[in-house]
């Protein structure tokens, strides 16, 4: 055991009070099978502060009314709080406009929203889309839909064994003919981060748009969407310290005024008759019917306690947690790391020699540590690598290295258990 190396992370992150944080996380207290919560299926959903909590109980106890239709005050009040929640989420992606921001019920939908909307008016047979090796099936299902239905041929970016993404194949397959171009900013699987900013530059040099999953980017690192010039960017609330149910489309205004509505009904329209309806400006054109209303005030109040910590303290909190990680489990026997890349977010993907994942997750648990096995949503992935699927440890700033040497331990009971 590496208590030096240890020692040495510690002390290079103690800018981060993470003793403090995880007082203000309820859940972080409980015991699960009789040994204290280790929770590191933060990739899956992260769990929520008290600022986050109070704030849903706030709503529905004191301020709950529909939003954009009422003059009484509790709507006035409810409508406010939610746009001025689209405010707050404007400013932490770097969006120039508040009315770029849509709300969605989560990444999903936002992916779904722009496959639909963009490839009816703009995809015509012989187009091409293209996506990546390690995408997520939220973004590839959508895009084999359209495909499908347009008769557009979908493209697949390959990855080497380290699970990076490989920019010459990428440009081999741009040409002419592509329309968009849709990649995970960060990979649920490999924790791989790509070259986004790259990624676009190539594809607007084709004229192609591009769409970025940023769902495992944004509760990690800094994204600034005018920075990085994508046309569309996807994220969801819970994986940011947020509630379910709840994300975010960003998409370039004129982008977004070219495209036809998503649904029909409730706010997205400016009048209607049974001869014709007019639809409303952004973003109302997009947030069909009464939406997730207290789930956009509570994605702002998670912002607000990203930013109170800071992202970039985040950020570095998280590499050293992953580093020590990642030293660690390289000294069990048996264990091989499915994610290698040189730049990666705080995912730990793995598997061990003769046994199932599914099998090292169920008796882990039983020792109180909860990881995700599985398929990650991401089987064309996981045939790249000709396996079922991996155990996976992600780890968010209210993990520790005590936490760490807890799932190391487990591990290797579990291991001497399996083999």
């Amino acid at each position: 055991m590496t208590t030096k190396l240890r020692h040495v992370l510690e002390t290079k992150t103690n800018i981060l009070d993470v003793e403090l944080i995880r007082s203000e996380f309820p859940i972080l207290s409980r015991k699960v099978n009789g040994h204290p919560l280790v929770y590191l299926d933060n990739g899956a959903s992260s769990q929520k502060p008290q600022q986050v909590i109070s704030a849903i109980s706030k709503y529905y106890t004191y301020e709950n009314s529909n939003i954009h239709r009422g003059i009484h005050t509790l709507s006035q009040e409810a409508t406010n709080a939610y746009e001025e929640a689209r405010i707050t989420v404007q400013k932490f992606i770097g969006a120039e406009h508040s009315h770029e921001v849509i709300f969605t019920e989560g990444t999903t939908e936002s992916i779904n929203l722009i496959a639909s909307c963009y490839g009816k008016k703009h995809l015509t047979s012989g187009d091409e889309v293209i996506i990546s090796t390690m995408e997520h099936h939220s973004n590839i299902v959508p895009w084999q839909m359209i495909c499908e239905e347009k008769g557009a041929v979908l493209k697949v970016v390959p990855i080497n064994d380290k699970g990076e993404f490989l920019m010459d194949e990428y440009e081999n397959l741009l040409s002419d003919k592509t329309k968009l171009v849709a990649i995970s900013h960060v990979s649920n699987t490999l924790g791989t981060i790509n070259p986004v900013k790259e990624i676009v530059a190539k594809a607007h040099q084709k004229g192609a748009l591009v769409l970025i999953d940023g769902a495992q980017a944004v509760p990690h690192t800094k994204v600034d969407v005018q920075e990085l010039d994508c046309d569309f960017y996807a994220f969801s609330a819970h994986k940011m310290f947020g509630p379910t149910g709840v994300g975010i489309l960003y998409g370039k205004e004129d982008l977004l005024n070219d495209l036809p509505p998503y649904q029909g009904g409730g706010d997205m329209i400016k009048t209607v008759t049974f001869e014709k309806t007019t639809y409303n400006e952004l973003p109302h054109k997009f947030e069909a019917g009464t939406p997730n209303i207290v789930g956009g005030i509570a994605i702002a109040e998670a912002i607000k306690y990203i930013n109170k910590i800071g992202i970039d303290k985040i950020e570095a909190y998280e590499h050293e947690l992953l580093a020590y990680a990642t030293e660690q489990i390289q000294q069990i026997d048996g264990v091989k790391i499915i994610g290698e890349a040189e730049k990666k977010a705080s995912v730990l993907s793995f598997i061990v020699d003769g046994t199932h994942p599914s099998d090292i997750g169920m008796i882990i648990d039983k020792l109180g540590v909860a990881i995700r096995t599985g398929h990650h949503c991401t089987e064309p992935l996981m045939n790249r690598f000709n396996i079922p699927g991996t155990a996976r440890a992600s780890f968010a700033f209210y993990n520790t290295f005590e936490e760490v040497d807890i799932f190391i331990n487990a591990l290797k009971k579990a291991i001497k258990m399996l083999v």
